[in-house]
């Protein structure tokens, strides 16, 4: 088999820039502005988001921009979420208690304590039991009438990134989590939970219970617990600038091996890079590049899936390339194999998805594309 072309040497800060994050995470962020009756196509037109292109991806720069523009807007760095805006510079000062404490669990159990001041709806706690600890995240009180409504699933998805992102920046490294429970039916955008939290993320099936309401639960090793709080006023001080958006950078920072590996396999299509290919232009051994992976709360496999995922589905969506080829480009060896790939992802054929948008009107565009290297979207 030929080996696969090399791609340029890159930095880490530019491997961070072509970061990306899928469409719903923009469209829970805009809930609560639209249920207060904000119009967010100002602060998405100065941001360079297109709503309108439901396959595109949003360069995680572009999202944290956002992140503060709806924070400005509405003066709650809650995002009209909850019962009670959080007041600007709730961020800054849930850092600053945590600052000075002697190890992890003693900055989250600060951080539990004043989020019951600023976000009362919400109740965290953090339990540990051995090997094993947990941080949950429970309702005081119900979010929406609606148990999967976007703003409730956003309302989960944004205190743990944020929490989790603040804790891995106090202690200097990544934390893994070895798996996430969350209190509602599997989102349009869940593929993209094993890169931002765990690819062990389990969901609530079938309806609610009428009156009862889970809670989100992520599960990590107790000892990470003990590691020492490595961070200082100074160092603080740096890291708010950009804040509070900027945890929306953080948590794909602690993943920088995730996003390393992603831009490899991408470059090198259609060849196929193994494993062991992929960690020789890193500079690692496989089993390191395994075990960062995993850290990291990804594996091989599913990386290499989501990339021809974004690609199957961003060329479908905006050009008339042949099936056949778009199989080629992306490393099948048969076009058979593609299909397989592409019902398990969608539930549908490649034309039953073209079919699908043609009848909402989705033309897309006419040209046809011959080279491998993807639409920008695509890239995550």
């Amino acid at each position: 088999m030929p080996a696969a072309p090399h791609p340029p040497d890159l930095g880490a800060s530019a491997y961070r820039t072509r970061a990306t994050v899928a469409m719903g995470f923009v469209s829970g962020m805009l809930s609560g502005l639209r249920r207060l009756g904000h119009d967010p196509a100002p602060l998405l037109a100065v941001s360079g988001i297109d709503l309108a292109d439901a396959a595109s991806r949003i360069p995680v720069d572009r999202y944290a921009a956002l992140y503060n523009r709806v924070i400005a807007e509405l003066d709650d760095e809650g995002f009209g979420l909850f019962s009670r805006s959080m007041p600007p510079g709730s961020f800054e000062f849930l850092c600053r208690s945590m600052l000075g404490a002697a190890t992890l669990s003693d900055a989250l159990s600060r951080a539990a304590r004043f989020m019951r001041i600023v976000l009362p709806d919400l109740v965290v706690t953090i339990h540990r039991d051995d090997s094993r600890a947990e941080l949950r995240i429970a309702e005081a009180r119900p979010l929406t009438a609606v148990r999967d409504d976007p703003a409730r699933v956003f309302a989960f998805e944004w205190l743990l990134r944020l929490l989790h992102g603040v804790a891995c920046w106090f202690v200097g490294r990544g934390l893994a989590l070895d798996a996430v429970r969350f209190p509602y039916a599997r989102p349009p955008h869940a593929d993209d939970y094993a890169l931002v939290y765990t690819e062990h993320s389990a969901f609530e099936e079938g309806a609610a219970p009428a009156g009862q309401a889970s809670p989100l639960v992520a599960q990590f090793q107790a000892n990470l617990l003990d590691l020492p709080i490595r961070r200082d006023d100074a160092a603080l001080t740096a890291f708010l600038d950009g804040a509070p958006g900027k945890i929306s950078m953080l948590y794909r920072r602690d993943r920088e091996m995730v996003i390393r590996v992603r831009d490899l396999l991408r470059d090198a299509l259609p060849a196929s890079m193994s494993l062991e290919q992929v960690a020789a232009r890193l500079h690692v051994s496989p089993r390191t590049l395994h075990r960062r992976l995993d850290e990291e709360g990804a594996g091989f496999r599913t990386i290499k899936d989501a990339i021809r995922r974004d690609i199957a589905l961003s060329r479908l969506t905006k050009t008339r390339q042949p099936i056949a080829q778009l199989a080629a480009d992306l490393g099948y060896a048969d076009t058979s194999a593609f299909y397989r790939a592409f019902v398990a992802w969608s539930g549908m054929s490649p034309e039953q998805f073209r079919h699908r948008l043609a009848a909402r009107g989705d033309k897309p565009h006419a040209r046809e594309v011959t080279g491998v290297p993807g639409p920008g979207p695509a890239r995550r």
